[in-house]
């Protein structure tokens, strides 16, 4: 009989230890360009195009004056630019610069080749498997927090 409870406990123990390790993995490369939370918006609006502050507090699970402080010093940073909503002009859009777009892209490639050297110790269908699991989790999650904000 599965003990849902120390599978919890497991979960809980890795997941913080992983998470740990590769966001400290992933901030030596990010090499002083911008943090790890920086990254993270510039990222998320790269594969959207554009987004507006409170998209990025809900995605990102961050309060709204973080998001502008962070989005503050991106656009101070040249990274970031603030745009009109061509539907709805009280809209205001994020999107990135053509320095953000180089700067992101380069250090997606990085993290990439980081994460390669410990993917490639699994398996293939390991790798998906987990990818796969993990997606669901992320469903799951996502689908809670949005009934919760209805």
């Amino acid at each position: 009989m599965v003990n849902i409870k120390e599978l919890v406990d497991r979960y809980q123990s890795i997941s913080y230890m992983v998470n740990r390790r590769i966001n400290a993995l992933m901030r030596d490369q990010l090499q002083e360009e911008v943090t790890l939370d920086q990254f993270s918006v510039i990222r998320y609006i790269d594969s959207q195009g554009a987004s507006t502050s409170t998209e990025l507090s809900e995605v990102l699970c961050v309060g709204k004056s973080s998001i502008t402080a962070l989005v503050t010093r991106l656009v101070d940073k040249g990274l970031l630019i603030r745009k009109e909503d061509e539907h709805d002009r009280r809209v205001i859009l994020l999107a990135l610069t053509e320095k953000g777009v180089e700067i992101c892209r380069a250090i997606e490639e990085r993290i990439a080749q980081l994460l390669s050297t410990y993917i490639n110790h699994f398996e293939p269908e390991e790798v998906l498997n987990f990818i796969n699991t993990y997606e669901k989790l992320a469903q799951l999650l996502d689908n809670e927090r949005r009934s919760h904000s209805e």
